[in-house]
């Protein structure tokens, strides 16, 4: 009859062992393995990808945004300076009035005024100078981000001296 073997106490490697560090079998008592201490220790940052996306994700399209504001207050300041100086062109004529002015400077902002917002067509004309503002908000893509636009121009008035 064969005799019964006892394990041998006290945590000892068992013989079927392959000896590896990470076998459960050869782990002595009380002792996690390198995978579950790892496990352990990475567990803490569960869900931080998750709550740093929430919070960049607001910041990176605010800033969008106001890289698309800034472009948009340039093209209505494009806008009015163009539209003011054909409005220029049209009143310091010769026989031009500031009604012509008026006129081209709607019709120039009616044409390329896309971001420009209730424009507002100013215009001076005395016998030896013509001057022309245009002043104006930009769409608003931001709330709270109110921008305004002014251009002014100004010039002499064309006369004929016969000689």
């Amino acid at each position: 009859m064969p005799v019964p073997s006892c394990p041998p106490a006290g945590g000892a490697r068992r013989a079927a062992s392959t000896g590896s560090p990470e076998d459960p079998r050869t782990r002595p008592a009380g002792r996690p393995g390198r995978r579950r201490a790892r496990w352990r220790l990475l567990r803490g940052d569960a869900g931080a990808g998750a709550a740093e996306l929430v919070i960049v994700t607001p910041l990176l399209m605010l800033l969008i945004l106001g890289v698309i504001q800034f472009a948009l207050a340039e093209q209505a300041q494009h806008a009015a300076q163009a539209a003011a100086s054909q409005a220029l062109a049209a009143t310091r004529v010769q026989d031009g009035t500031t009604g012509a002015g008026t006129v081209q400077a709607t019709t120039v902002l009616a044409q390329e005024g896309g971001s420009l917002t209730a424009p507002a067509v100013s215009i001076t004309r005395t016998a030896t100078q013509a001057t022309v503002t245009i002043t104006g908000g930009v769409e608003t893509l931001i709330p709270g981000i109110h921008l305004h636009v002014s251009a002014t121009v100004a010039g002499p008035v064309e006369e004929w001296t016969g000689g």
